[in-house]
């Protein structure tokens, strides 16, 4: 079974992917480490960019992937020898090629302009060309599902063309990706009996089916599958990868040459990474989410028996189990996120924190995104740990002149001795100016707090209908360079929630800092 990943091609053509070179080269390297059959680098015919990707590609060793060059088929009314995309296919210096050429009638007629008889040609000369440069061919019969449909034995005959000029394989498209799985299985079914040729599947996600297809076609035939990593790719994306590897080779007990699992979340997570996208925590098996559990009756289960609740090991793939508190966990959850934090639990103060929890939970508190927060309120009810200074009253100013508008906030800070701190700062805000003025106080006491700066800040208001008199829910996302955490706050004013999720955010770094942790 061979996996064919076009992240670096198809997975570029997603809104807001953009990889540099270097991006390019990187991925790549990871792809191949993870143990991809093949991996296309791009279309060396269409921009300097994947032209250069080439060029260095080229000098590196690959040690388990081919690399893959991508074109088309030639123009009309030229000579594939003539076709400066062609040409380009073959001085890239990639052992294999992927072509597509169209399948369907309509788009023959109606996109290339063509005659039907013109467009086989086109096929076969092209697929003959780069035959004859000794190349490995995967002709992708672009459109095919639609083409089937429309004319079945036109669409067959594009295939027969590429065929009978050598393609080493015959890759079947649902290039607008509406197809359904029994379309899918019933063209696979004709395909098989016709050709010896190996068969390979390139699904696109528009009907939210790209996985179920690319499965149905192994089902069917199909011994390559083509994907990119979290399912990038142009309008809804195409066939995920992340989630068909892990169905091939742990529901359907197919043999790939990828025989470590556990390294494709990393590899999801730095797909994500690179692209500077934020990664989709619902995404199966490699999300953030995919394993996390929120009711009490699920958290109870899974803490006596994993497969309850959960259809793998998400060790497997590299992921974790994640146990999440809200006010519909049970006392099982808050045992288990106890026994995650270290604390040896037991029944009556995990009931405690699970009323505490429910209380400030119906106020607005949201803990399952905020677990340092969460963790400093369980030390708090089962070590009775206090803070180790004291908020003494603060002050904000807000300055206008003209266009400019200036703040100023006043603090101060008791620390465990009783010295106290009176320090002042300015910011581009209120909360700006107070956040700067809580570190310029703490500081003074605890140095390693220097290290800490704010990293995110999201503002949410819980009842909107209370108009400006709502509440509003504060996460703060802090980070020492090292890890990160999150904090919470909640108030019907927006200051006092922020310094709640600021001070907490302090009080987390020093607790882990005296427990050496952090």
């Amino acid at each position: 079974m061979a996996i064919y990943d076009t992240t670096l091609r198809d997975g570029t053509q997603s809104e807001g992917v953009s990889f540099s070179t270097e991006d390019k080269l990187d991925i790549a390297r990871r792809l191949d480490q993870f143990g991809m059959d093949y991996i296309e680098g791009g279309w060396p015919g269409s921009n300097p960019k994947d032209q250069a990707f080439f060029e260095a590609a080229g000098k590196m060793r690959f040690e388990h992937a081919r690399l893959v060059a991508f074109g088309s088929t030639r123009k009309a009314g030229i000579k594939a020898s003539e076709d400066p995309n062609l040409r380009a296919l073959v001085e890239s210096g990639a052992p294999c090629v992927a072509i597509f050429g169209k399948s369907w009638d309509r788009h023959v007629r109606n996109a290339l302009k063509v005659t039907l008889e013109e467009n086989l040609e086109m096929i076969a000369d092209s697929v003959a060309f780069l035959k004859g440069h000794g190349l490995e061919v995967v002709y992708d019969a672009e459109h095919f599902f639609d083409g089937y449909k429309a004319n079945p034995e036109y669409a067959l005959s594009t295939l027969k063309a590429a065929a009978d000029a050598g393609a080493d394989w015959l890759v079947l498209c649902d290039t607008n990706g509406g197809s359904l799985p029994k379309d899918i299985g019933e063209a696979f079914d004709v395909v098989r009996e016709r050709f010896d040729i190996p068969l390979g599947a390139h699904v696109h996600n528009d009907g939210d089916l790209a996985v179920a297809n690319s499965l149905a076609a192994v089902e069917h035939g199909a011994t390559m599958v083509q994907g990119t990593i979290n399912g990038l790719g142009e309008r809804c994306g195409n066939a995920n990868l992340c989630s068909i590897i892990p169905a091939l080779a742990l529901k359907m007990g197919r043999e790939l040459s990828i025989t470590d699992l556990s390294h494709l979340t990393p590899l999801s997570n730095f797909v994500s990474e690179t692209a500077n996208i934020v990664a989709d925590p619902r995404l199966p098996y490699v999300g953030k989410s995919a394993f996390a559990h929120k009711g009490g009756v699920h958290v109870n289960a899974v803490m006596k028996d994993a497969k309850t609740y959960e259809h793998i090991d998400p060790s497997t793939v590299g992921n974790e189990r994640r146990v999440l508190v809200s006010e519909l966990a049970g006392t099982a959850s808050i045992l288990a996120k106890m026994k995650e934090f270290g604390i040896d639990p037991d029944k009556g103060s995990g009931r405690m924190v699970l009323d505490r929890l429910k209380d400030l939970e119906s106020e607005g508190y949201q803990f399952e995104g905020a677990e340092a927060s969460f963790e400093l309120l369980v030390r708090r009810i089962q070590n009775g740990i206090k803070p180790p200074f004291r908020l003494e009253g603060f002050r904000i100013f807000v300055d206008v002149a003209g266009s400019n508008v200036s703040s100023e906030a006043s603090i101060k800070v008791v620390d465990s001795t009783g010295a106290m701190e009176h320090t002042a700062a300015d910011g581009n805000g209120p909360v700006n100016a107070l956040d700067r003025a809580v570190r310029k106080a703490l500081e003074h006491f605890y140095p390693e707090l220097q290290k800490v700066r704010l990293a995110d800040y999201k503002v949410r208001v819980i009842d909107s209908k209370d108009a400006t008199g709502a509440k509003v829910r504060v996460l703060i996302r802090s980070t020492d360079g090292e890890r990160s955490w999150t904090t919470v706050g909640v108030s019907s004013n927006v200051i006092e929630a922020s310094l709640t999720a600021l001070l907490d955010s302090m009080e987390y770094k020093l607790m882990k800092a005296r427990d050496g942790k952090a």
